[in-house]
This record gives C-alpha cells, structure tokens and sequence, in this order.
C-alpha cells in the first residue's frame, strides 16, 4: 500500500541524505571509533543510522559451550541454540556497549534489534542448511523516521524478527541487514566498515567498481568469506535505490575519498 503524500513527504526529509554504516564485530572494539561516528553523525545532520556485528563475540560464547561456529558462503549457520546465544551476544553485550560508546562521544544513541517493534522482518531462509537463518523482508520505517526525528541516531542488532511465526527470532547477516534499512531509507550512501582499506585486489585497495566487477570478484574467488558478503549485500542496495556503497576501514567512515565505492556504474578499477 502506497504511503499518503503528506506521511511519504514526512519519511523522506527524516531520511533526506542519511547515511548507514555497518560496522563489523572487530571494529567495534576501536577506541577512536565512537569519535569518527560522531564526526559523520555531525556531517549528516544527524541522519545516521548504526547496524552493527559481533561475530567473534558470539563464536567465543558458542566455543565456550561446547559448540562449533558453521559458516556457508560467510553467513553464519544457526540452530535453535545458537540464537539466545546470538541474542545475548548482539542485542545485548556488543549493542549497549556501542550505545555507551556513543554517548560518551556525544551522540544521542538508541540501541535496539530487529525484534524491537518489529524494526526487521526477515522470511526464513529457504537453504535448510543455515538452520534459523533469515533475510530481511521489511523494515519499520516509520520507527527510524520517529527515533531520528526526535533527535537520536538508531544503533541496531540485525536479530529479526520472523515474517512466518509471531514471537520466533531469526538470524540476519548483518550486512543483509544494513542494506534492508538503506535500501528502505533511501540512504545516500551505505558504508560497510571492515578492518582493511577496501575490497582488495593483489593486495592494494581498489578505489572504484561497478555491480558487474563487484560480482567478478566474488565469482572469481578474488573476494572471499566476509567480503564476499559484503559485496553480495551491496549489490543488493545499489539495485534498490541506495546512492552508493563504500567498503573501508575506520579511516576511511569519515572521509568520502577513501575506501572502494560501488555505484551502479563507475570507471574501470583502478589501484
């Protein structure tokens, strides 16, 4: 159903220019992080919108009780088990912890999952080998637009919410996660954080690709595991409306020249 013009007009200036970040779990831990958010939270005007990981965090708890981390093409398999493990390890401990860090840096955080009013939905995976595994099927606009527009800047856990059964979480990559809500936002640009300069190509960062060099690489093994991911789920944004995407690292959040942009056409890779 189509929103009314006055409500569509509404979502469009709370978003006017947001930009997203993912943020991966060996990220998050940077002490200048927190600072270099403030920083593109300032630029935006407080159109900043925060989706965060913390896999190392959840394969830890899983080690610890006895179970072995799974992962199919970077996307982390999940049995009934490993949820409450990945609810205490995301939208609880990395979540708040993030949300502290922010405030400390001067931005008005707000933590929250996906299950938090249903903020994502996500449709169970159709591969049954990645267990209680979803992909983003809806996002809650209307709750980002009221948390921005009142003045603080979302810090989401990609735990959603499942479309096929009321009260029954699923796991969501968060990088699938991160480009559900740019994609729905109409985000100027989704920035997916990571801990080298960019997507890199024998060894150097390459500054520009388009979807079709994005998928040579993941096709050709040269992007594997996590960046793989991370250019599948970029592909997916660029085709649903999002301005563009960089991959980088932290220097690279608050400087628009650095790291690999993927637009929907760009000139030949260049190192």
């Amino acid at each position: 159903m189509t929103a009314p013009a006055d409500v569509r007009a509404a979502l469009d200036e709370a978003f006017r220019g947001a930009v997203v970040v993912k943020l991966g779990g060996r990220t998050q831990g940077d002490p200048a992080l927190p600072g270099a958010l403030a920083e593109v939270w300032r630029a935006t005007g407080g159109r900043l919108v925060v989706v965060h990981g913390g896999g190392d965090a959840v394969s830890e708890l899983q080690r610890a009780r006895g179970l072995t981390p799974q992962f199919i093409g970077g996307r982390r398999v999940t049995t009934d088990a490993d949820v409450e493990i990945i609810r205490m390890a995301l939208s609880g401990l990395a979540n708040k912890q993030l949300v502290s860090a922010l405030f400390g840096a001067g931005v008005p955080a707000v933590g929250l999952s996906g299950e938090d009013g249903v903020l994502l939905e996500a449709a169970p995976t159709t591969d049954a080998r990645m267990g209680r595994v979803g992909e983003p099927a809806r996002v809650n606009v209307a709750l980002l637009a009221l948390l921005l527009g009142a003045g603080y800047c979302p810090v989401v856990s990609p735990v959603s919410a499942s479309a096929a059964e009321r009260g029954v979480a699923l796991n969501v990559n968060g990088d699938d996660a991160a480009a559900a809500v740019a994609a729905a936002v109409g985000a100027a640009e989704l920035f997916f954080m990571a801990d080298v300069p960019g997507v890199l190509v024998d060894g150097a960062p390459v500054a520009a690709l388009d979807p079709a060099g994005a998928a040579a690489l993941v096709r050709d093994g040269t992007a594997g595991g996590g960046m793989a991911a991370k250019l599948d789920s970029a592909q997916a944004a660029l085709a649903r409306g999002v301005g563009r995407v960089r991959i980088g690292d932290l220097a690279a959040l608050p400087d628009a020249a650095r790291g690999t942009a993927i637009v929907p056409s760009a000139p030949a890779a260049t190192v």
